[in-house]
């Protein structure tokens, strides 16, 4: 039973909101007081869910004593008692703290690591299968810098992802990603182990992330490709150093106003990022073995293409379909996260 006060601040709450956003405001608070107004009007939606169903069980109880329906109350009475502790988790999971940054676009970041060339082969792999989940969630995905191989692979490749609630949902790939297959180089036959590093960041805007000018030094340089005819030979890459802290980030589209514009987007996104994982330090044993620890070290998945399964260790799931994921249809997945993840929340809810 959740308590009645909890619930009827709720309700003040809304209320108050309601009446301040009546009044004049500035940009800012109005901004700020619309969306915990909007957030907060679907909470109070399922309070009065719960509060009604919750009068409908005593108005039913009462017809119990009536002989005229104690029948047709006793089967009332039990649908509702079946109803209620759907209707009131459905209230809790609402309870739960949003996370500002669940609707921020994110800065898609991955790196090749143990494995040479596998491993870079494997992060193209890996942004081609977050490129194709983007299309069918409809985002939009844009490329910012890449560091290509040869043979086609990526030592880092860095995108900007754009559309609705997209960390809520990418928030939980951060990590290292391993791959055991047999490399087409490999002419043994024999199975190698690589692995790449995914970085996912909010977003970070010019409110959240000030930097001075007198901190960040700016270079053009000479972008180029892979090599042969794929070089770009002119001097439109951009390359910003964070002096404070030693951040290097650089973009190499066609655009030099572009690339300076990107740029400074990363540098911002990792320095809030950087004070994120100071945040989450400080609630490291509180936060530990759940699934959203943020430890980007961890190993998450295993993607072995000849048993041709997935599996992520945080849940312990397993698919045996890796061709379908590493094509992007990773909704499965990425649901199973973001449940135990509630999961993890509710429990901490509880005395």
């Amino acid at each position: 039973m959740i308590a009645a006060e909890q619930l009827d601040k709720i309700i003040q709450r809304h209320a108050f909101l309601e009446a301040k956003l009546a009044t004049k405001l500035a940009t800012e608070e109005l901004v700020r007081l619309s969306r915990e107004y909007s957030e907060l009007g679907q909470v109070v939606s399922q309070v009065e869910t719960y509060q009604k169903l919750l009068r409908d069980i005593e108005t039913t109880r009462d017809l119990l004593n009536d002989d005229d329906y104690t029948t047709l109350a006793q089967v009332e009475l039990q649908r509702l008692e079946q109803e209620l502790p759907i209707v009131e988790a459905t209230l809790q999971r609402a309870f739960l703290p949003k996370d500002e940054n669940d609707s921020k676009p994110v800065i898609l970041e991955i790196r090749a690591g143990t494995g040479g060339e596998e491993a870079a082969l494997f992060v193209a792999d890996l942004f081609r299968m977050y490129t194709r989940f983007a299309e069918t969630r409809g985002w939009a995905l844009q490329k910012i810098d890449e560091s290509p191989t040869e043979l086609g692979g990526y030592r880092e490749v860095i995108a900007a992802i754009r559309g609705k609630d997209v960390f809520g949902h990418l928030k939980f790939e951060s990590g290292v990603h391993r791959v055991q297959r047999v490399p087409d180089t490999e002419a043994s036959g024999r199975i190698h182990t690589s692995a790449a590093t995914v970085a996912v960041l909010p977003e970070a805007e010019e409110v959240d992330i000030t930097i001075p000018a007198s901190d960040i030094r700016i270079d053009t340089m000479r972008a180029s490709g892979a090599g042969g005819q794929h070089v770009n030979t002119t001097d439109s890459a951009v390359r910003i150093t964070h002096l404070p802290t030693g951040i290097v980030v650089t973009s190499s589209e066609k655009s030099q106003h572009q690339n300076r514009a990107q740029a400074m987007q990363v540098l911002r996104t990792r320095l809030f990022d950087m004070h994120q994982q100071k945040a989450d330090a400080a609630r490291a044993a509180d936060r530990k073995g759940q699934v959203g620890s943020g430890d980007r070290s961890e190993r998450i998945r295993t993607y072995n293409f000849p048993q041709g399964r997935v599996t992520d260790h945080r849940i312990n799931l397993t698919l045996y379909r890796l061709d379908a994921v590493i094509q992007g249809d990773i909704g499965e997945i990425i649901d199973g996260l973001r449940a135990a993840s509630e999961a993890d929340r509710l429990a901490a809810l509880q005395p």
